[in-house]
């Protein structure tokens, strides 16, 4: 009886530590880190829930990631991605015409300033709201193309449906090789995106994220007073498209970020991030914004918005 008592305490106490490593503290962890900075709205509204892993959340976290993927900023977000951070280089997908976009997607860094006006479909289009899994979940699913098939099985997905199609992209620019000058990862879990940044840039850095006053539509804004450069060495995280929570994070060097105050026409308020490249002898020739600026590699900085769901570690 004594043996029985102890081997169902024993099972009651792993099944408790497993559920505490799981599920509960990822609050506790970002204030183990930074114990006198609050989390950002922008990365408190991606934790795990407690049903995070079950089987009926998973089916439809598929679905919200497969009906994201419809939408015109989907294509336009990750175009703009790959145009962005060198996939270009590789076969040249994007050359003349192939992109729709808009004339402020790249500008020049003497457009930020109070009065300038510009249009942002990074703004007005709504942020994808999949959240992490808990770590100890997440550690349990492959993420690799060369275990696609388990990943597959995991989520009961048929490979040639659409979601699969979406999973295996991501993990395709997850496993893509950094650019010339870039540091690159991705975060598959709440705990790993802050390691990351912490073992990067250590841990006096705070964490930036678009804020906007109020959900509106596409409209042009207008800069603001009260522009603020950030930072000179970043880390940016973009959001992709999986299952559940991924952050493809990337560091390149020479660039400044700033916080930017904007107005809409409608009188909707936000401050968004711009990020501004000083150095970009290294992208293709055929790079989207020297088609859109008119300029050679390596002549100008070249400043860009980002995207709702993307956030940014900075130094303090």
């Amino acid at each position: 009886m004594e043996f029985r008592f102890l081997r169902i305490f024993a099972m009651t106490l792993v099944l408790a530590v497993a559920a505490t490593q799981s599920a509960v503290p990822v609050e506790m962890y970002w204030m183990s880190m930074f114990p006198n900075t609050p989390m950002p709205k922008a990365l408190r509204n991606l934790l795990p829930s407690p049903a995070a892993a079950a089987g009926n959340h998973m089916k439809a976290a598929v679905a919200d990631m497969v009906n994201e993927n419809k939408g015109a900023f989907s294509a336009y977000r990750f175009s703009a991605y790959r145009i962005r951070y060198g996939y270009t280089n590789r076969k040249n997908e994007f050359a003349d015409g192939n992109v729709t976009t808009n004339k402020d997607l790249f500008f020049f860094e003497s457009k930020l300033h109070p009065g300038s006006k510009i249009n942002l479909k990074e703004l007005t289009c709504k942020a994808s709201k999949t959240a992490f899994l808990p770590r100890l979940v997440v550690n349990s699913i492959p993420f690799s193309t060369q275990k696609f098939a388990q990943v597959l099985h995991y989520f009961s997905l048929q490979p040639e449906s659409a979601a699969s199609k979406i999973l295996k992209q991501t993990m395709e620019y997850c496993e893509a090789p950094a650019m010339e000058g870039e540091a690159k990862y991705c975060a598959t879990s709440f705990e790993s995106f802050v390691d990351s940044g912490v073992s990067m840039l250590g841990q006096n850095i705070q964490l930036l994220s678009t804020e906007l006053e109020r959900e509106t539509q596409s409209q042009e804004f207008s800069i603001g007073e009260g522009m603020k450069l950030m930072g000179k060495s970043e880390i940016v995280c973009h959001k992709m498209s999986y299952a559940y929570a991924v952050f493809l994070c990337h560091s390149i060097e020479k660039t400044d970020v700033y916080k930017v105050p904007l107005v809409g026409e409608n009188g909707t308020r936000a401050a968004a991030l711009a990020v501004c490249h000083k150095d970009t002898s290294a992208w293709s020739p055929k790079h989207l914004a020297f088609q859109i600026l008119k300029v050679e590699p390596g002549t100008v900085p070249i400043c860009h918005f980002l995207a709702r769901d993307t956030l940014v570690w900075i130094s303090n």
